[in-house]
């Protein structure tokens, strides 16, 4: 197995998760914009400011010079090269404007780069592949990716088990991907539905909101039952307007992430829902400082999903709520009362 040199952009709780992994396996250097931050990860071997109760591995490495960490997939030495970026959808133009200002015109071996954001970017209604293919060179040497899939930062961090789907359309980045992550902790399934996925992992923030206002409400686990599986189906309807595959969709990247961020306790999506199903605003949540993708993500998704007159019932709900000061029990309603059909 070809050694790889792993950068991680992004020092956050999934970038530090990620890059604690991958480091078992490959040299692997993590990129954080704070010198305190990066300092800690390397002395301290741990992250002051994410999963701040977790001790790091010693051979992680971090840096807060940015042009040191492309270096470290951009020498001459025999290795697979693998860049992951750690950041959110609304950080992710910026990110790659420096990767492309910072790689070089021509190169003779493939340079591999994953994305791990899970979204929709509210002013264009891209998907992350697409703002991502918009920025950086159509080089043949370079060879891009979506990790997606059931995971809490926090649990992959402790050395808990998880299973997580690679998309691309060059077999070789699954592989390269596949000798980092998989074995021991972790399984990487690969698939070519790169719009699936992202698809799969920007909706099942929306429905995880619609489930925890539920909860919020107290409307029982019948309730919730059903916001998951008809928030499956409305992934599925969008996925598959928008290019993707449907068997996506019963898979980790769908079925899977749908289910762990609706229900699971770490979720912030279904946190918010609860907050806002308890009779709290919206405005007072983010006040509070927690974020939750699903909020940015509800509007751009329904938007795309009128673009390709796509029905997102549940998606349209939760925007009403979030957005126009619906009650959560008159969305309720709404949803109950419509018209019946054939599943």
């Amino acid at each position: 197995m070809r050694p790889v040199q792993v950068s991680v952009l992004g020092a956050g709780s999934w970038g530090t998760a990620l890059a604690a992994l991958a480091c078992a396996r490959a040299n692997t250097l993590i990129w954080a914009r704070s010198p305190e931050v990066a300092a800690a990860i390397s002395h301290e071997h741990l992250n002051p400011r994410h999963l701040s109760d977790i001790t790091l591995p010693p051979s992680l490495q971090a840096t807060a010079d940015f042009d040191q960490a492309m270096a470290h997939v951009q020498d001459d030495t025999p290795a697979d090269k693998l860049i992951i970026l750690g950041v959110p959808v609304a950080g992710l133009a910026d990110i790659c404007q420096r990767i492309a200002g910072a790689l070089p015109v021509t190169r003779h071996t493939p340079l591999h780069l994953l994305w791990t954001c899970k979204g929709i970017q509210p002013t264009t209604q891209h998907l992350p592949h697409q703002i991502i293919q918009q920025i950086l060179p159509d080089a043949s040497w370079l060879r891009i990716g979506v990790l997606s899939g059931p995971s809490f930062a926090h649990e992959v961090a402790q050395g808990l088990p998880v299973a997580l789907t690679l998309a691309s359309y060059q077999p070789s980045t699954g592989h390269v991907t596949q000798s980092v992550f998989h074995g021991h902790q972790a399984r990487i399934y690969t698939t070519n539905d790169v719009i699936g996925v992202e698809v799969g992992g920007a909706l099942k923030n929306v429905i995880a909101i619609a489930c925890g206002i539920a909860d919020g409400l107290h409307l029982g686990t019948n309730a919730r039952a059903a916001l998951i599986t008809r928030g499956l189906a409305e992934m599925q309807r969008l996925g598959v307007a928008l290019g993707g595959q449907a068997d996506t969709f019963s898979g980790l990247a769908g079925l899977g992430d749908l289910v762990l961020t609706a229900t699971g306790g770490l979720s912030r999506n279904r946190q918010v829902g609860i907050a806002i199903g308890e009779g709290q605003t919206l405005t007072h949540i983010l006040a509070g400082g927690m974020t939750a993708e699903g909020v940015h993500c509800a509007r751009a998704a329904l938007a795309l999903g009128q673009q390709h007159q796509v029905d997102l019932p549940i998606t349209a709900a939760v925007c009403k709520v979030l957005f126009d000061g619906l009650a959560p029990r008159q969305a309720v309603a709404d949803l109950l009362s419509r018209d019946p059909r054939p599943e």
